[in-house]
């Protein structure tokens, strides 16, 4: 059924920002305040107004799930023309554009597409090369730096040194440059590539971006205050210099810095389009008055925001219940205790989350939850990347791309074939030698015998087996084809063999897969659909608490939201404040945010006294933004065996007065590991950080006891007793 009057059931700032269609737009969207109605319903009003065709629009968002629901939203409004909208994730799109024009950037239009785990193999074989020891210079610190770079648009001629120092590692831009050559050479990108290629052949190709600029008239953004440095530069390019685009996005949501999210991107949008409009849009459907109010308290303590403030037609709500407990185990089995409580009382438990800052926080929950008989679901474990489902995929893209030398490498011996080291490290050899890829030397290691028996033996088998299955790409079924390869390469047997419980669940795992391939025509197809998959497409809701990270939490909605974890240090983390300092804690501060407007009825907050971090029971005190909620719109909960009665709530007001703190919480730092002069450690004199001296004994908050190696200024690089080598700023640390 296609809907007419989607006009009607706007706001007036939603319907501002829908029928402004001219020149550059901002829409600041609060939480809950109905972006994808804005966006859904802007794409259609251009439509009817005849004022472009649907082919000539372009909407851009960051995840699958996101896409398909603004696709599915269209449709209901305009119908099947919906389809002609150029609409998906910028790694959709890029892949897309990529594979028209892959040859500007040496590449065949066949190319694969490798994730992290295939990045990291390249480059180990790079370091092997260059002779450079795996313990001394890690793959993965070289794949995070390229794909850092990539994330800038830097090309490997574009680093400079100062790029360079920043990362402290004189190596790194070479293996960029190797890196980049074996992919090419292999005939792959990386998913850093699907943004960068593009913005080189724009740039590059000046035929190529009026051809680009003619055909999309009007672009779209979801979640601007999301994108990286690449994106937006693709993004300025292409919508000038009409600069017809819209993007909707809130800056006080921007809590993907770690991932390269560039929150300037959003607070830049006026500097960037001198003549845009912004509208804010501060109404919110999602949660009480309550919770929004306690959200505006705590985000309005940030310097670096547009600001607005969300409010509701509906009525307060309960207040936030904010409890403190002795120790963590404590704090989990009020978690469950309150599920329990929430399950009694006729609420469904697919109605209940649980928000943490990091992903350890959960065995205790866990732990509690299975003992409680409440069913829960830990969101974040990511289906493409099993280890089973990685080995099928590899399969799949040798066949399509002989040229893919890591899909080879995956699956050489993957069942064992009796091809050993030597005779693989041969074919890597004569691959380096002769320039080609390891399928093609192979193939050349069988004709020279260079081989032993058996090896030669079972390699040709295995080489008759790709060539057949790759002869059957167009004319078996995707899921056929696939089972077929699982049977005849031995991969099913193997796991079949092993009569284990996680083998079961793994041989579950590729029939769920075959089962998914059934909705698309080719190989190539699903490839591509696998590439761009992003984390958040898999969420369960049906009977079970959702236990998640708060970032993995964007987007989503719970009646009843738990955040436990909310001690300074752990929350905000001391890491993000000692890397970043204010930019860090500003950011964090938008992550606490986030996990507070994902409540719709109801919110509890906890924190524990005691909390067991690498191994050792460390003391903390509450996270500081506890005392940035409004008093008012909470009720304290705290263990009388802990805490000292307080009659009348004093908590907000004085929890920076650390005399009157540590006489009310005395239980807490009577705790055998705890130091008062732990909170000398945030207001130290910072002349007196500059002291430190190699080999000289410190105290962390966080990590305990350790030794300083090295002193940069500011920064130290400590070897701790429990936690390893971390660099940490100087003014959190105190000599001992």
């Amino acid at each position: 059924m296609i809907i007419r009057n989607y006009l009607e059931e706007l706001n007036p700032e939603q319907r501002e920002a829908v029928q402004t269609f001219d020149g550059p737009l901002l829409v600041l969207s609060g939480a809950g305040t109905g972006k994808t109605r804005v966006l859904t319903s802007r794409i259609a009003h251009l439509l009817y107004s005849g004022l472009t065709k649907p082919w000539n629009i372009m909407a851009v968002t960051f995840t699958n799930k996101a896409a398909r629901e603004m696709k599915e939203r269209v449709s209901k409004i305009i119908g099947p023309s919906a389809d002609q909208v150029i609409m998906g994730t910028f790694h959709s799109i890029g892949a897309n554009f990529l594979r028209q024009h892959s040859e500007l950037v040496g590449l065949k239009s066949n190319f694969s597409i490798i994730d992290v785990d295939d990045q990291v193999t390249a480059i180990k074989q790079i370091l092997k090369d260059s002779n450079l020891d795996e313990k001394l210079y890690p793959p993965r610190l070289f794949a995070k730096i390229i794909n850092h770079w990539k994330d800038k648009g830097l090309v490997p001629e574009k680093i400079t040194d100062s790029e360079k120092d920043r990362f402290e590692n004189e190596f790194a831009k070479d293996v960029y440059i190797k890196y980049q050559s074996k992919l090419k050479s292999s005939n792959s990108a990386d998913f850093g590539d699907l943004l960068l290629y593009p913005l080189i052949i724009l740039k590059d190709n000046i035929d190529v971006l009026e051809k680009w600029k003619s055909k999309i008239k009007y672009i779209l953004v979801d979640e601007y205050q999301d994108t990286n440095t690449v994106q937006y530069l693709w993004l300025r390019l292409v919508s000038q210099p009409e600069n017809n685009i819209c993007c909707v996005g809130d800056d006080d949501q921007s809590i993907y810095g770690w991932r390269g999210a560039e929150v300037k991107n959003i607070l830049g949008f006026e500097k960037d389009f001198p003549k845009a409009k912004v509208i804010r849009l501060e109404q919110n459907y999602r949660s009480t008055g309550n919770i929004l109010s306690s959200a505006n308290s705590l985000i309005d303590n940030n310097n670096f925001r547009l600001g607005k403030n969300l409010w509701t037609k509906d009525n307060k709500g309960k207040k936030i219940l904010l409890t403190g407990v002795y120790d963590s185990s404590e704090e989990a089995k009020y978690i469950v205790n309150m599920s329990q409580t929430l399950r009694g009382e006729g609420k469904l438990l697919s109605n209940i989350c649980v928000l943490v800052r990091t992903i350890s926080q959960t065995r205790e929950i866990e732990e509690q939850f299975i003992k409680g008989c409440i069913p829960y679901k830990v969101v974040g474990a990511k289906f493409f990347e099993r280890q089973e489902i990685r080995d099928a995929i590899a399969y799949l893209r040798l066949i399509v791309n002989n040229a893919d030398d890591l899909a080879f490498q995956r699956i050489i011996n993957t069942p064992r074939r009796g091809i050993g080291a030597n005779s693989i490290q041969k074919i890597i050899d004569f691959s380096l030698s002769a320039k080609c890829s390891y399928f093609l030397s192979s193939i050349e290691q069988v004709k020279l015998n260079t081989l032993s028996l058996s090896s030669k033996k079972n390699l040709e088998r295995f080489i008759f087996q790709i060539n057949k299955w790759g002869t059957l790409i167009y004319d078996e079924r995707p899921s056929d084809l696939l089972q077929l390869i699982l049977k005849d390469s031995g991969y099913i047997d193997m796991w079949k063999k092993m009569e284990t419980i996680e083998s079961e669940t793994r041989i579950d795992n590729l029939n769920e897969l075959i089962s998914g391939m059934s909705e698309f025509e080719n190989i190539k197809e699903f490839l591509e659909h696998v590439s761009i998959m992003t984390n958040n497409d898999r969420i369960n809701i049906d009977g079970e608490v959702s236990l998640m990270t708060l970032h993995a939490s964007k987007g989503l909605e719970f009646d009843y939201v738990f955040l436990p974890g909310w001690e300074d240090g752990l929350f905000p983390s001391i890491r993000s404040v000692d890397e970043k300092g204010n930019i860090g804690l500003e950011e964090e501060r938008r992550l606490a945010y986030v996990g507070i407007t994902r409540a719709k009825k109801e919110l509890y907050i906890s924190y524990s006294a005691n909390r067991r971090i690498h191994g050792l029971w460390m003391s903390s005190i509450p996270s500081r933004f506890i005392n940035e909620l409004p008093k008012e719109n909470i009720i304290e909960n705290l263990d009388q065996g802990l805490y000292l009665p307080t009659g009348d709530s004093e908590f907000n007001d004085n929890l920076n007065n650390k005399s009157h703190f540590l006489s009310r919480h005395k239980k807490i730092y009577n705790h055998a590991n705890y130091n008062q002069e732990t909170f000398k450690i945030k207001t130290r004199d910072k002349q007196m950080s500059r002291n430190f001296i190699i080999g000289e004994r410190v105290f962390h908050q966080k990590f305990g006891m350790g030794n300083v190696i090295n002193v940069n200024g500011e920064n130290l690089e400590i070897s701790f007793d429990n936690a390893g080598i971390k660099k940490v700023r100087s003014d959190f640390v105190l000599k001992k």
